[in-house]
Formats: C-alpha cells, structure tokens, sequence
C-alpha cells in the first residue's frame, strides 16, 4: 500500500459501538458562559410557530445579531444576564421546538471527532458517558443535521420580515 493510499483511507469512528449520553438537565450546554445559538431558517420558523409569533417580533424579543465568517451577521438566542440561554427557565421553554444546535448536542462534529475530544467535552457535561447508548446511526444522524444546520444571514431575515409585512 502507497503512502497516499494509506492518508486516503478515512479512519474508523471512535464511536462506532455507539456511545453513552443521558441529559442529567445540568443546563451546562445552555448557558453559564457566553456562547451563540445559532439559528437557521428552520429553526427561525420552528420557534416562531412553537410562540406563536411573527419573526419581525420573535427576532426583536429574543434574537440578537452575531457577526460571523467573512463580515456577514447571522440571527443567534439572546442570553439572560448570567449568560443562560433566554429561553432557558428551568429548563427549555421551547423544547419541542428548540434549535438543530441545542437538539444535537453532544453529537456535534468536532466533540466527536476523536475520543480525546468526546473525553475532554465529558468533563463539563455530566451527562456524557451516562445515560442510554446512542447507536452509531443515531449518532451519525445528529452529527449530519448539525452540520447542515446553517445560521441564516441577516439579509435573509429582513426579507422574510418584509415578506411577512406584507401579507
């Protein structure tokens, strides 16, 4: 085997027995430290449909603009005072509808990119290496829809406003 066909092979998932996660409600992963919630256009909707609101109003109460990659700004969760998500009250207010980021957690990329990373993540998440087993499918699933979940730009937000506005 060549050297170029031994880097082309792509190395087996640390994961591929599946791993262990149970959320012990901690809300480490929801606040405590300043951070983004990123939001897509399906997660955009989701929220505004689960409140019962326009996106002009859902945006102003509990959105806030995050710069992001190459000088765009993309629509991120407002965070209370303490850094807490703001829809976090003792749990999340909007579960059902919570945002792709919030629903895939642990499974994001780059904490299961190796078993040094998933381990490094488990010493902040107590629910990490606990709970029921999430098969490798599972896994894989959430690892896939975190990835494809991306932040809408603020220009695609005020079109959809303006489109709303005139309905």
């Amino acid at each position: 085997m060549t050297e170029n066909s031994q880097n082309s092979q792509k190395k087996e998932p640390f994961y591929l027995n599946g791993l262990h996660f149970g959320c012990q409600r901690c809300s480490f992963c929801c606040g405590h430290s300043p951070g983004f919630v990123y939001l897509s256009e399906r997660d955009l909707k989701a929220l505004c449909s689960f409140k019962k609101l326009s996106v002009k109003d859902f945006v102003e109460q509990y959105c806030r603009w995050a710069d992001y990659y190459y000088g765009t700004q993309v629509l991120a969760l407002k965070e209370q005072k303490n850094y807490d998500c703001i829809l976090w009250n003792s749990g999340c207010s909007c579960y059902e509808a919570r945002p792709v980021q919030c629903s895939t957690w642990p499974f994001w990329s780059w904490m299961i990119e190796s078993k040094e990373s998933w381990e490094d993540c488990a010493k902040e998440c107590p629910g990490m290496n606990k709970g029921r087993l999430w098969t490798f499918d599972e896994i894989e699933e959430n690892r896939i829809a975190y990835e494809k979940n991306i932040p809408i730009h603020k220009e695609e937000v005020l079109k959809i406003i303006e489109e709303e506005s005139q309905l």
